[in-house]
């Protein structure tokens, strides 16, 4: 077997704790068989529960690059929540990788419990057409009026009701109607009948043949009901068409296997051909965008090939916390993305220390034959990780292997995670009977990791690795300390309900004139540095005072992130970065809560987890085709020996990345590809043509542009309907460029209506550029911000980024927020050229971004920012971005 240390691996090292390399106490083995197949990958348990609030809300890029497959939605016209709407939010969900669409037809009510948590009776009479009702009986029972309002809506307003599974019951056996088991029971099961057939009904009427139906949907694996639903449905020719049940809680980790193996064995014991499953609800808060646990998860659904969704704990529109702001990626993200990148795939033998047990080292192992790729996912450890690989077939791999490990560490809910570096990598290692060992170093048990195995290719794995920026991090409770203090985040604290902390602890209290928090570290050279502060505004934003050795070197300020209750407050952590100057050396880097000692800053008591520095003199990120999603018989190219491993592209063939970007603005795009002929490469960016490549003759060339992207995770599709191969794809921050973009204060705009310019105090820790912001805009078409054409009077194709706030509530719930998407609209001489629906923001004094993109036909004709129909959001600033400037170089290299 060939052993690779983690010494001969890494090629760049995140530093760890105090700025050294992240150091276990013992190292666990995950052993991964690549010759044992498990079956094709499935890809379902990164569904989720309400993860849509209305269109746009995730963006269309974080929605694709997580790769979701399933979600369970609100009923049309429902009003449970005020967004989340099935049919509003499907055009999203089904453009890209979106197969099943779930609608809770009980959320048609307001109420949680459903409908008080009693069975209704025969009280209204609902109106077909509307879906209103009157107080008076009909001799019908009340919800299965309900119900026919539903599916006829489905049926009639749905560009793809095939694609639908109706859930009518929603944990029936807790709190929602049919809890006494022994007493409900033949109530129940009429009522599942009755609904069955009404659903099936309006889908005959509208001769769309069988309509999906999902169930029973308990709260957790009832095997008595169980076996008395199916036993009843088995009868009476209506089994449902998806199993569902709910997996919540910590133990559930341990426990869910042998429910999955209880439930087939009943299916047997019946007589019933397996019924395809899904876990509609699972995980906890803790859980929640954390790589290290949602690997746990994954690995459970992946290994017995069901369906599985996130629980909805906060606010739709958020893929369940595992997003960050309106277009971001926080650590969760990522390991949503790479559990999607395994699509096409066939999964592997992975043999973990121990198997269902909470809290512990699992894995999921996948193979790609035809692109001669396979992968690792590991996490759930604080342990370094020794990866015992088998089964590298040597007709698959050849005798020698590249290798790349990449981590991705917590940065809180809100906290913005950029693109995961390479921590490991090796060129060419030799591998010895189709047996690989790999040490990992991992940085904490909540970090995920995507280890990626390819032959040996032409790419420099070791160089690029090293080429990454310089970075360093440190937790809070490792910093140096004054009038604070470290509060231990136990995982398993509170049931689960709690989010967790980096390293386990983080720095609270941080509520007096002479609180600070400071660190030593070493930078290799003079320039730009960009410092993340992983941290917790609860409810309000905030700011603290950075030093640099004791000299005021300016302002972190804080967004505001959720404080519903104490399970958010203080635990919620978002991220906020700062640009500063330092020469080569050791430097003192200090947080302070007050900029003289004396006055605290506003709303300065924000909870710290966690403190990371990169350089960004040449802010550079490499996209190896390695990493590529591959579609429509694109594929890695093997057979090119001076381009082997590169994506070849031909016809309809497409490669899909996804590039994060910390800041808005300008960046180069480089592309290094090869033809065999004169050719082209299209690019695309966020769902429309940025720009192209041409190549007039063979041979390899290098081609870039200079193409705006926008905060966060950018979908960028590249195509070559002649033929090509791309080798990879790089991004480089280009801030000189960003003159090219107009930026308008919103309250120097012209104001129409009742739109107008509100103030706002220092003592409210705003975020607000010029502590201004124009709000009272929509409602009305006459209520608009409307910019003249100064700065970008040409027609053409621009990014209109908004800074804006938006806390609007409507209607109460439990424990869900109730918030509602603000709808902006854009329109040039009166033609809307855009709209995007604006997610909520904490606080109506913390704002956000959200880019659209327009295309302008005219040059003169103001842009109008309004909603004729609703309340748009508050709006801060509004800067017009041309999407790319300057013309496409293509050289030959």
């Amino acid at each position: 077997m060939a052993t690779v240390t983690a010494a001969a691996v890494a090629a760049t090292a995140v530093t760890g704790l105090s700025g050294a390399p992240a150091r276990a106490q013992e190292t666990e083995v995950l052993a991964v068989d690549f010759a044992e197949r498990t079956g094709d990958f499935r890809g379902g348990a990164t569904g989720t529960l309400y993860g849509f609030g209305d269109e746009g809300a995730p963006t269309a890029a974080v929605v694709n690059g997580a790769r979701i497959t399933n979600s369970s939605q609100k009923a049309p016209y429902g009003t449970q929540h005020p967004s989340g709407d099935a049919v509003k939010v499907e055009d999203g969900f089904f453009a890209k990788h979106g197969e099943d669409m779930y609608i809770y037809v009980q959320d048609y009510y307001p109420e949680w419990p459903y409908n008080g948590g009693r069975r209704p009776g025969d009280d209204r009479t609902y109106d077909q057409a509307t879906g209103t009702y009157t107080a008076e009986p009909n001799g019908v029972w009340d919800f299965l009026e309900v119900v026919e309002f539903v599916a006829e809506a489905v049926a009639v307003d749905s560009d793809r009701p095939q694609d639908y599974v109706f859930i009518p019951y929603n944990e029936p056996d807790g709190g929602n109607w049919y809890p006494d088991w022994p007493n409900q029971k033949e109530q129940f099961l009429a009522d599942w009948q009755a609904t069955y057939e009404k659903i099936q009904e309006v889908w005959e009427r509208h001769g769309l043949g069988h309509a999906r139906i999902g169930g029973p949907g308990d709260t957790r694996w009832q095997p008595e009901r169980s076996a008395d639903i199916l036993r009843f449905a088995k009868d009476h020719g209506s089994l449902p068409d998806v199993f569902i049940w709910h997996e919540l809680g910590i133990d559930n980790l341990a426990t869910y296997r042998q429910h999955f193996a209880d439930y087939r064995a009943l299916e047997q014991e019946l007589g019933l051909d397996p019924i395809p499953v899904n876990i509609t609800e699972y995980g906890m808060l803790r859980d929640m965008g954390v790589p290290g646990q949602l690997v746990q998860w994954f690995a459970m659904f992946e290994d017995t090939k069901v369906d599985a969704q996130t629980a909805y704990w906060n606010y739709a529109g958020n893929l369940s916390d595992n997003s960050a702001r309106p277009n971001g990626a926080n650590a969760g993200w990522w390991m949503f993305k790479w559990y999607g990148d395994l699509a096409g795939s066939e999964t592997v033998a992975v043999t973990p220390p121990e198997l269902n047990a909470v809290d512990t080292l699992q894995g999921i192992g996948a193979i790609d034959e035809a692109n001669r790729r396979a992968t690792v996912l590991f996490g759930g450890t604080g342990s370094d990780v020794t990866l015992d690989l088998s089964g590298l077939d040597r007709s698959v791999f050849g005798g020698k292997v590249d290798v790349e490990v990449r981590e991705a560490a917590l940065t809180g809910a809100e906290g913005l995670a950029d693109t995961p570096r390479v921590v490991a990598a090796a060129n060419g290692v030799e591998v010895e009977d189709g047996r690989l060992s790999l040490e990992v170093p991992v940085y904490d048990r909540y970090a995920g990791y995507q280890v990626v195995i390819t032959p040996d290719s032409s790419r420099d794995v070791e160089a690029d690795a090293q080429a990454q920026p310089w970075t360093a991090v440190i937790e809070a409770e490792d910093m140096a300390l004054t009038d604070a203090v470290v509060y231990t985040q136990d995982p398993q604290a509170g049931g689960g309900w709690k989010f967790l902390a980096s390293g386990g602890e983080d720095v609270g209290s941080f509520d007096k004139a002479t609180s600070r928090a400071e660190w030593t570290v070493d930078v290799p050279e003079d320039g730009a540095y960009r410092l993340q502060v992983i941290g917790g505004a609860p409810g309000v934003p905030g700011r603290h005072a950075l030093f640099v050795d004791d000299t005021a070197a300016g302002t972190i300020q804080y967004a505001a992130d959720l404080a519903l209750n104490a399970n958010s407050r203080w635990q919620y952590r978002g991220s906020a970065e700062v640009l500063v100057d330092l020469t080569a050396g050791e430097h003192l880097l200090s947080l302070r809560s007050s900029e003289d000692g004396a006055t605290v800053l506003p709303n300065s008591d924000i909870t710290l987890d966690k403190a990371v520095l990169t350089s960004v003199a040449t802010e550079s990120t490499v996209y190896p085709a390695a990493t590529f999603r591959l579609e429509e018989g694109a594929a890695l190219d093997w057979a090119n020996g001076s381009d082997r491993g590169s994506a070849a592209l031909q016809g309809e063939g497409r490669a899909d990345l996804y590039a994060n970007a910390m800041e808005t603005g300008y960046y180069e795009i480089a592309v290094d590809w090869a033809t065999a002929k004169a050719s082209s490469l299209e690019l695309a960016v966020n769902g429309a043509p940025a720009t192209g490549f041409t190549a007039d003759r063979k041979g390899r060339w290098h081609s870039s542009a200079t193409v705006h992207l926008v905060e966060g995770i950018n979908e960028i599709e590249l195509r070559s309907p002649e033929g090509a191969t791309v080798r990879a794809l790089t991004t480089v921050r280009d801030r000189g460029a960003d003159d090219a973009a107009v930026s308008i204060e919103a309250e120097d705009a012209v104001l129409l209506g009742s739109a107008a310019v509100t103030a706002l105090a220092d003592a409210t820790g705003s975020n607000a550029s010029g502590m201004a912001y124009v709000g009272w805009v929509g409602n009305g078409a006459a209520n608009a911000v409307e910019l003249p054409r100064d700065g970008f009077a040409a027609p053409g194709d621009y990014d209109v980024t908004v800074y804006y706030a938006n806390a609007e509530l409507s209607g109460e719930h439990d424990y869900n927020p109730q918030v509602v998407d603000r709808l902006l609209q854009v329109t040039e001489g009166g033609t809307e050229v855009g709209h995007a629906y604006f997610r909520y923001t904490y606080s109506w004094d913390s704002f956000s971004q959200r880019s659209l993109h327009v295309t302008l036909t005219t040059g003169d004709r103001p842009l109008r920012l309004g909603n004729p129909d609703a309340w748009a959001p508050n709006l801060d600033r509004i800067v017009v971005s041309p999407r790319v400037i300057g013309d496409p170089v293509t050289e030959r290299r």
